[in-house]
Formats: C-alpha cells, structure tokens, sequence
C-alpha cells in the first residue's frame, strides 16, 4: 500500500531528528500501525540507544523526551536503567515538585512508570508522583489535555488492549491541528483492513457454533461466542493470525460452557466423573457420564483431537498430551472449588489464589496459543510449558485478580463464598475496602514482575510473549466496569460492536491510496 510506503519512508527518514522520529513511533504504535514497521522500528531504537550510549543525546532533553524514549525501548524489550530519570530528583530522592507543571511531561513519565520492574522505587515515585500531579491537573475540566489525562487516568497504555488504543487514538489524534494526515489516513485504512479481516473470523466461527449445537442441548450454560472472540482479538489481532484466533475462540468457548457446568449446575459426583473422564481422555470413559455431560465430553474431545492431529500433520509433533494435561489441571481447580462451595468452607487466601489462578483459564489459553500459533515447537518451550511457567502464571494470576475485582461485589450478593477478597477479608480481619486495596497491590506487583519477565530470558517466540501480555491487558479491560465476559452490560456490548462491526469513515479523496 502506498500509504504504509509513505509511513515507513518516515520512519527511516534520517535527516530528520531523532526526538521527532521517536515521537512519530509512538503515533504509529497507538494508532494501531506497529506491526507493519516492526523492523523499521527497532532499527531507529538500536540506533538511538548507540547514540545515547555514546552521550550524544544526553545533552537538553527533558522530561518527556526520557520518559517516551525508556517506554518505548522497555516496551520493545531492550534492557534499559530507570537511574535515567535521577536527573529529575531533588537530594532528598523526590522528584521535584517544579515538574508537577509539565503536563505533557507528566503524562509520559506517568506512562512510562507501568513499565516498572519490582524493586525499581525510583519507578513507583514516579508512578504515585505522576497520579496526583494528573488528577489535581484534571479537575479543570476546560483544560487542552482534559481528555488525554482522564484516558490516561483510566487506565494507563501498557494495560490497554492494542485495539481499541488504536480506535480512540484515531479518533483523538485526528482532531488535533498537528496531525500527520498521511499516518492518520494509513491507520482508518488499516483499521478498516483488520476489522474485514475479523468479520469473517467470526463468520465461520459462528457457522462452526451453530453445528456443535451445544447451547440448544446445555440449556443453563453462557452463549458467549462473540465475548470469547472479543479475548482473541484483544490477544493477537494482526490479520495473519486469523488461524489463533479461531482455535482459540473454540477453546475459550468450551471453557466457558464446562465453566457453567462446574459452577451453576453439575452436582459433585457428576463433576468428579467428568473430571476423571478428562484426565484419562478415553471415550469409554464417556458411558459412565449423564448425558448432559456426554455431548460437553465429546465436543471437548473432538476439538482437542482436531487441534492435535494438525499440529502432528502440519509439524510433526504430538502435542496432545500437553493439551489435555492444561484441561485435566484446571478441571481439578474447578472441582476444588465446587468442593469449596458446597461444604460452605472458605480457604486460606494463598490456597485459594494457588487453585484459582489455574481455575481463570489462563493456562490452557495460553497453552494452545502456543500450538496454534506457526512457529518451530522448541523441547524447552515444551517443558516450559509443562512446569507453567512465569509467562503463564503471571498473566493468569493478574487475569484471576482482575475478574475478582471485577467481580467479587455480584459475587458476595449471590452467596458465592471464594474469592481472594472475602478470603483476604476474612483471614486478616480487613474491610472490603481493605482487601480491596491489597488486591490492587497485588495486582501492580504481579505486573511489575510480567514487565522484567517479558525482557529477560524467555524459551518462547516474540509473537508468543505479545499474546501473554495482551491476556493480561484484556483481563484488565474485561473487568475494568464489571464481569464484561458473564454479564456484559450494554457499554461492554458497544465495544466489541464498534471494535469488530462499525468501519472508521474515510475520505473518500484517500481511497486511491489503498493499492
């Protein structure tokens, strides 16, 4: 296309300076157009860190230059120091208060802070000084950056799923008098792209649901197609991976249904059969189940199976045993906490997060992206996977706070017992704000350490580490209001149909660009 031409001939352009490049490269990444520059992109960031290194660029940059320089070369996962940001610390170690004036400054130093590591206090000064600078600043609500501090306030960029960062940042960065018309119009175009692509994803899937005729037959069960697909494009929605999305949003959607089965309707000895009847993956097994459970069985067995015989037909691996050991841990997470329920019995908070970070799904998401996505099957990536590693279990843990946050309020209104809130509650004698407030700590925490686990040593390819970080990201977003996947109201309902149905408008004096 000639747009993405004109686009990277930006990128590259070398007579420009470099804090106008890196400028653009944070326009280009939130408006959805990264993954057509990757190459260009860390070209321009090696170059850059060459130049930093040799203190050519030391010399008259401010705030937001070092705060959107150290976000984007952690975000590309280049090993950088936040001492960096000492420059701006008075001798007691706080960053000076004369820098509370600076909002554009503010506001890069405050995103760049998200992407902290554990035990970087510099980078938590950062993030508590930054806050409240914003959220004094935003109570003039006439103010030129009203908008994008009360976006940022929301929730910060490095939570945010790339998607729909791209939609609102069309849309804002269109309206501002400095903007790049060439960029602007690259990304509705592109926008528009990667939207066909996704209809006719769902299309086929919807076609697929509709012969699995699973929903007329488990009448209780969730019907969540579209919100399962919402998580695979949040995860990977470059249009190439149209293959992940699709497995994927088959596998999200049989969790979702045996999810049901556990929680609203199977009764104990059933769910230990079913249980029992997936960990030894024999259709024998399937005589002993009532017949609600048979058609759930079957359906999980088939797709599984599916998966499995094309990965050993296309790559030469038998990966079924991987598969069905996922399925057969978060089973026994779910029955445990079945168990939980019925005896009315409220286990300690770290027994409970232990079960329930496998009982979120993440596991077996993350273990079949794997699969599905086209890449060489590595020995180590295999026992890495096998022993869950750090890149499972943090997102899965911040997936599994994020839905008890946005959960737990409906949750403790219908009886339901766990959840790490009433379990924190409860053990330390806390408040329900108090347990609250400990959740979120956690939850920064359990980021901080995804942040440094994503740029150390990793036994999985760079596609691979973006989907568990985007799981993250789309757990956050899910239950940012509420449980957007259980009981999507109309605004989460609004978000997928502008995301995946409503086309951008554009004009129509760029259409002769598209070839």
């Amino acid at each position: 296309m000639k747009l993405q031409e004109e686009v990277r001939r930006m990128i590259n352009d070398e007579n420009v300076d470099i804090w106008t490049t890196l400028e653009l490269i944070d326009d280009v990444k939130r408006l959805g157009l990264s993954y057509h520059f990757e190459k260009d992109i860390v070209k321009v960031l090696d170059s850059f860190l060459s130049l930093e290194r040799c203190n050519v660029q030391s010399t008259h940059i401010n705030l937001h230059e070092v705060a959107l320089s150290f976000r984007l070369l952690r975000e590309y996962g280049y090993e950088v120091s936040a001492d960096m940001f000492e420059r701006f610390m008075d001798h007691n170690g706080n960053y000076k208060v004369s820098l509370g004036k600076d909002i554009k400054g503010m506001l890069s130093l405050y995103e760049a802070s998200f992407l902290g590591y554990e035990g970087e206090e510099i980078m938590d000064k950062a993030k508590d000084f930054t806050s409240f600078h914003l959220r004094v600043h935003n109570e003039d609500k006439e103010s030129i950056h009203f908008e994008k501090v009360s976006h940022a306030l929301e929730l910060p960029m490095h939570h945010r799923i790339q998607r729909m960062e791209a939609q609102w940042y069309i849309d804002a960065y269109g309206r501002r008098k400095d903007a790049n018309r060439v960029l602007l119009d690259a990304a509705k175009l592109d926008f528009n792209i990667v939207q066909s692509t996704l209809q006719k994803d769902i299309q086929e899937l919807s076609q697929w649901w509709k012969e699995m005729g699973l929903v007329p037959k488990i009448s209780f069960s969730r019907d969540r197609l579209m919100e399962c697909f919402f998580w695979t494009v949040g995860m990977v929605f470059e249009p190439q991976f149209s293959h992940v999305r699709k497995g994927l949003t088959k596998v999200t959607s049989l969790i979702t249904i045996i999810d049901d089965v556990y929680d609203v309707y199977g009764t104990l000895d059933e769910l230990e059969l079913f249980s029992a009847a997936v960990e030894s993956w024999n259709i024998k097994s399937i005589q002993l189940l009532p017949d609600y459970m048979k058609i759930c069985f079957l359906a999980l067995y088939n797709t599984i199976n599916e998966l499995a015989y094309d990965t050993l037909k296309d790559k030469g691996q038998f990966i079924l045993p991987y598969l069905t050991k996922a399925w057969s841990d978060m089973l026994r997470a779910f029955l445990q906490e079945a168990k939980w329920c019925r005896d009315k019995n409220l286990p300690k908070f770290n027994d409970y997060l232990n079960n329930a970070w496998v009982s979120v799904s993440g596991g077996v998401i993350l273990i079949h992206a794997y699969f599905l996505l086209n890449h060489d099957i590595t020995e180590e990536a295999l026992v890495s996977l096998e022993n869950y590693h750090n890149l499972l279990r943090r997102p899965s843990i911040i997936f599994r706070l994020c839905n008890d946050l946005g959960t737990s309020m409906s949750e403790l209104q219908r009886g339901e017992v766990a959840n790490s809130i009433v379990c924190y509650m409860c053990e330390n004698d806390v408040s329900y704000d108090g347990a609250y407030k400990h959740i979120h700590n956690l939850l920064d925490e359990n980021w901080k350490k995804l942040n440094k686990d994503r740029v150390t040593y990793s036994p999985f390819p760079k596609p691979f580490v973006e989907i568990v970080i985007n799981l993250a990201r789309m757990s956050r977003c899910t239950y940012l209001y509420g449980d957007g996947h259980g009981a999507p109201d109309n605004a989460a309902k609004n978000r997928i149909w502008s995301l995946i149905i409503e086309p951008i408008a554009v004009r129509e004096t760029n259409m002769k660009h598209v070839h």
